[in-house]
């Protein structure tokens, strides 16, 4: 997935994962900082750091480093958009939440919710498109459904509701924003996808597969 070029693509496959995984970071944080409820993963990451006094982003990339773990028993093989996942997107949140600070009026809060979902769809279609390989949560979800031969939609649901409850026993952050996240983020991301893909590039299979993930979740 990772190594051949053929259309000479690299830097701009490159160009798309970071900033796709920039942006994913920002967009959580954007999130937190709308204060509505954030999506499973995050609320079990602001849980952690409410517990621990860690910041979300050094619990995100701690829980990402954890999670890759899982993939050895699953024989899953990680990528350079894994191992940069794992990293970036707990640095952009970090980041982002000490350039923003929170905005106290709903007027303002719930805007922000909603572009803060729209920008997540966005950066998961520009680094998936990329073509670098899947997020360790993304990875551990396909790889269970390898496994254990259940849908992805059940997988899915099964992690997301496990790190959510927990994420909630633990004090993290969950409503609207919540719900709306998870609503939309599978067309979202399926959208931008599309308009993200290299043109004529043999990993369009990969937005292919994506999409046939994200319409199952």
């Amino acid at each position: 997935m990772t190594g051949a070029d053929p259309g000479g693509r690299l830097p701009r496959r490159l160009l798309q994962l970071y900033a796709g995984l920039l942006l994913y970071g920002a967009s959580a944080a954007l999130l937190v900082r709308a204060g509505l409820g954030l999506g499973p993963w995050d609320v079990f990451h602001q849980g952690v750091a409410e517990g621990t006094g860690l910041s979300i982003g050094t619990v995100a990339v701690a829980t990402g480093a954890a999670v890759l773990l899982l993939w050895l028993p699953l024989r899953q093989r990680p990528g350079l958009g894994t191992v940069s996942n794992v990293v970036l997107v707990g640095v952009a949140i970090d980041a982002t939440l000490a350039a923003v600070p929170p905005p106290d009026a709903l007027a303002v809060r719930v805007p922000l919710m909603l572009a803060a979902v729209v920008l997540n769809g966005l950066a998961t279609g520009l680094y998936i498109a990329a073509g670098f390989g899947p997020g360790p949560r993304d990875g551990l979800m396909t790889g269970l459904h390898r496994v254990t031969g259940r849908s992805l939609r059940l997988v899915r649901t099964a992690i997301e509701v496990a790190v959510l409850a927990a994420g909630v026993l633990l004090g993290g952050t969950a409503g609207a924003g919540t719900v709306v996240y998870a609503l939309a983020i599978g067309p979202l991301a399926q959208f931008f996808l599309r308009r993200c893909a290299m043109p004529g590039r043999a990993g369009a299979g990969t937005g292919g597969r994506f999409r046939r993930q994200a319409a199952e979740r």
